[in-house]
């Protein structure tokens, strides 16, 4: 592979992801233009949706061959349906805090995201971690306190996004290759398919009644589009993550929590009393120590794998 080749293969990486974290950061507003539609229903909306688009995908890419070699391993499907529950808590959470005003704590969990990632390896993985990872775990476990003391809110939202989405990212990492993007999500967005129709069934039940096709043809067609708007950063981040490396994934990936703070602040205006901006100033801290563990490492990497001169 030439060297332009490689470039050309990195810049279509850094596109594919940045495109996947620009779309999950505006998320939010896309969720409240549903309104009056609840959390309840428009998740449940979001995982039918998004398994009639992976269907329709599957047949375009001619993709149904390689989902057949799933559906015969019992065990892959036993790790999709587990994915599948971690995904739908992730989804389920990030609702409830857009449409409750606490867009801010949903950014905050996506901020600490990638610390709860590698804090997971070690007790998970056994893996080992350098001394300044240590350092941003230290740093965002106080930042965490001071949220909780100071703040006197138990930050749930962003604990439970970060661990659901955390523990979700360490499945998809032990399937691995066996599992494309399109045949992960229809799986996981199959096994949800129960519950969905629950959901359904429950808020139909309530006096508010179900809203899809209740509030306009503009609303119906939003609603619609939860399952594009669902599958497109999943398939934009796959195809990224496959052309960079985890460094580079590394960066960009507080582009999705830094959009959710900018919106949660200074568009919809939610509270911000110094001692909140305490805690995210001290979780900013230890992303800031995460960040230069990176290019150090990435830096010592490049340098071990330079070919010595003769």
């Amino acid at each position: 592979m030439t060297p332009e080749t490689t470039r050309a293969t990195q810049t279509a990486g850094v596109a594919y992801a940045g495109s996947a974290y620009l779309l999950w950061g505006v998320l939010p507003l896309y969720f409240l233009l549903l309104v009056p539609t609840g959390p309840w229903e428009v998740v449940a909306w979001r995982v039918l949706l998004s398994f009639v688009f992976c269907l329709l995908l599957l047949t375009v890419t001619r993709g149904w061959a390689p989902f057949g070699v799933i559906l015969r391993q019992p065990k892959l499907l036993g790790w999709t349906a587990l994915a599948g529950l971690l995904i739908y808590v992730n989804w389920q959470v990030f609702l409830i805090g857009t449409l409750s005003d606490n867009v801010v704590e949903t950014s905050l969990g996506y901020f600490i995201n990638p610390i709860t990632t590698v804090l997971l390896g070690v007790f998970v993985l056994k893996e080992r971690i350098r001394k300044l990872q240590w350092a941003a775990i230290a740093i965002a476990a106080i930042a965490v306190v001071v949220i909780i003391v100071a703040y006197r809110a138990f930050p749930w939202i962003a604990l439970s996004l970060t661990a659901s989405f955390g523990v979700y990212g360490l499945i998809k990492k032990k399937i691995g290759p066996a599992v494309d993007a399109v045949s992960g999500l229809t799986l996981e967005s199959f096994w949800l398919i129960p519950i969905a129709v629950v959901q359904l069934i429950v808020v139909a039940s309530t006096p508010a009644g179900l809203t899809m096709g209740g509030n306009g043809w503009a609303h119906a067609v939003l609603l619609a589009f939860a399952g594009v708007a669902t599958a497109v950063p999943l398939l934009l981040f796959a195809a990224g993550t496959r052309r960079i490396n985890l460094t580079v994934i590394g960066m960009i990936q507080f582009i999705t929590p830094v959009m959710q703070f900018v919106i949660g602040v200074a568009v919809l205006h939610e509270p911000m009393p110094p001692e909140r901006w305490a805690g995210f100033i001290i979780v900013w801290i230890a992303i800031g120590v995460f960040v230069v563990d990176l290019l150090i490492a990435a830096r010592r990497g490049r340098r071990i794998a330079q070919p010595e001169l003769v």
